[in-house]
């Protein structure tokens, strides 16, 4: 593609990529219009986007389904994010949009947050610190974490750096992945079993899955009820692997220990969403990529993305 290309960013807010001097590099190719706030409504984002070629998309609330078969001109969006769900791939597909995504490039910022809130949860702080605040020294057992069971659920990259993070400070590592193999095993550090197995077994449940039809829903009633006694929940997946439901029955049953939330069905997070209702949780905004590493990273693998397209030679693409 030599002519030169319009590339939008169509919604900006928190703050991702403007100012980022990685948008510097897309100067010889073409104009970039940036918008900070969110669009409100379709017919706003496809206002913004028309006539552009390129769309970097860097926030999962600016989701792109129908909307695309209305941008004729467009060819390509790249996403600041190792998830596509915010995009409709089929209807890209058809409509012959490349997409782009950022596959495993911040697996180790991920891995470390929801190792934190691992932490957070296990020692109570949250729960506690809200205690404090309120002129209460609540006695309460935390949980050891050195020598007890981590149970991650696939092993992508961030799950398999989770892995490594749980076998640094002493746990057992057990895996449920689609797609097993000794070789995967050898190379992860993990034993790999069955879900009801690592369910069954597990003392910290870690979710690391892509959503999709077959983990829409993954961990329900029937699954937190296998779980162990005062077991620990991590999603840093997409809020819909979890029924949020059932994880609030087995949270106010007592029978799940407490639950460490990046990631939501809803964002942002609505303030009357009923997990709130609930002590041992710790929460976070969708935000585990969020540390000046992270970002600068996925700006860098966005704008990687697009000049490898319009070169001629596309990569990262999972719609084409």
């Amino acid at each position: 593609m030599s002519e030169r290309v319009q590339i939008v960013v169509p919604g900006d807010n928190p703050i991702q990529i403007a100012g980022s001097p990685h948008l510097q590099r897309l100067a010889p190719y073409g104009d970039v219009t940036l918008f900070e706030d969110t669009p409100q409504s379709a017919d706003e984002k496809i206002a913004r986007a028309e006539g552009a070629q390129i769309i970097i998309n860097t926030r999962g609330v600016v989701t792109w389904r129908e909307e695309m078969r209305r941008l004729p001109a467009l060819k390509m969006i790249a996403t600041c994010s190792i998830g596509t769900d915010m995009i409709d791939l089929a209807i890209a597909k058809e409509c012959g949009i490349v997409v782009s995504n950022q596959p495993g490039r911040t697996a180790p910022v991920v891995a470390e947050h929801m190792f934190g809130l691992m932490f957070a949860l296990s020692k109570r702080a949250y729960f506690q610190t809200a205690e404090l605040k309120a002129g209460r020294w609540t006695r309460a057992m935390n949980t050891m974490l050195q020598g007890k069971v981590l149970g991650v659920v696939g092993t992508g990259p961030i799950g398999a750096e989770m892995a490594r993070l749980g076998r640094a400070i002493g746990m057992e590592v057990i895996a449920w992945t689609f797609n097993p193999s000794p070789e995967r095993a050898a190379e992860y550090g993990v034993r790999f079993v069955e879900l009801d197995e690592l369910l069954q077994t597990a003392d910290v449940v870690s979710l690391h899955v892509k959503l999709t039809e077959d983990t829409r829903h993954f961990l329900g009633a029937r699954e937190f009820g296998l779980m162990k006694e005062g077991a620990l929940v991590l999603n840093g997946a997409r809020g819909d692997v979890l029924d949020m439901n059932a994880l609030r029955d087995a949270l106010l049953s007592g029978h799940v220990g407490g639950a460490g939330l990046d990631v939501f069905p809803e964002e942002p997070l609505p303030s009357d969403d009923p997990i709130l209702d609930c002590d041992q949780v710790v929460l976070t905004p969708h935000a585990a990529d969020q540390t000046p590493e992270g970002v600068d990273l996925l700006n860098e693998g966005a704008v990687d993305n697009v000049i490898a397209f319009l070169e001629g030679r596309p990569q990262n693409n999972v719609a084409v």
